[in-house]
């Protein structure tokens, strides 16, 4: 064989052997997609397993509370729905507003350790009551801290009776120190306690309520929070009451 032609054939084997690689390269790659495919969907199936956990949590938790609090039935759900709605008027992420709202649903846990005989009180509390009552932000962190899927909205919990201007409790916070989740919340809590019938006094209408929240701008409540919370239509708070008592009623 000339040396011609051994380099041809060297040529045709080298053609040969690239052929088989860039064969075995694009097989491999069809696999792996295929293979990430399939990770992907069983990393999904098992992510909507665990919301769908989480999901269930929280409604035996919300459950537990409104047989505990029989006469404000409801609140923790209409609370949450006034949350999501201020949060997505004030453009947050999907996943920040998911955070708010489980901490919205589950702000009040920690009373489900608070004697029936004060959250039941038909009168105004004495000091000593007070200081019961307000230990479940800290009772509902507590609570809910170790949960993995639950740290963030804890911090909500712990928080959402905190004011703007630092005379909240349980421990003084203020301004931007109180995370948006709990800003959020406490004037969603505000609107509904003061539009719900409770032990002591019986429930005030939402136009009430708005001008209640909006004298105690940047001493209780977060200044753009509220500005937010007042461009939303009072219709929008209407329906969201009704969306939440009709829910309530099939559940």
């Amino acid at each position: 064989m000339s040396e011609l032609d051994d380099l041809k054939k060297r040529v045709s084997d080298l053609e040969d052997e690239n052929l088989r690689l860039k064969t075995e390269k694009d097989a491999y790659h069809t696999n792996l997609e295929s293979l990430v495919r399939e990770r992907a969907n069983q990393l999904q199936s098992t992510m909507q397993s665990l919301e769908r956990s989480y999901d269930m949590t929280l409604e035996v938790m919300g459950k537990a509370l409104e047989l505990k609090e029989a006469p404000t039935v409801g609140h923790a759900r209409r609370v949450t729905l006034v949350s999501i709605a201020i949060g997505k008027a004030m453009g947050l992420r999907r996943d920040q507003v998911a955070i708010i709202a489980r901490g919205a649903f589950l702000h009040d846990v920690g009373k489900m350790a608070t004697p029936d005989a004060i959250l039941h009180k038909p009168a105004v509390l004495s000091p000593e009551e007070i200081a019961i009552m307000r230990e479940h932000p800290l009772r509902g962190y507590l609570m809910l801290q170790m949960i993995p899927f639950l740290k963030e909205a804890a911090e909500i919990v712990y928080a959402h009776h905190e004011r703007f201007d630092g005379t909240g409790y349980p421990r003084g916070m203020k301004c931007m120190e109180i995370p948006v989740g709990a800003r959020i919340v406490a004037i969603a809590n505000t609107l509904d306690s003061i539009t719900s019938d409770l032990p002591h006094r019986p429930a005030r209408s939402i136009g009430m309520a708005r001008e209640e929240i909006r004298c105690c701008t940047r001493t209780q409540f977060d200044p753009e929070i509220v500005d937010v919370f007042l461009k939303v239509p009072v219709k929008t708070w209407e329906n969201l009451h009704n969306e939440a008592e009709a829910a309530q009623t099939h559940s």
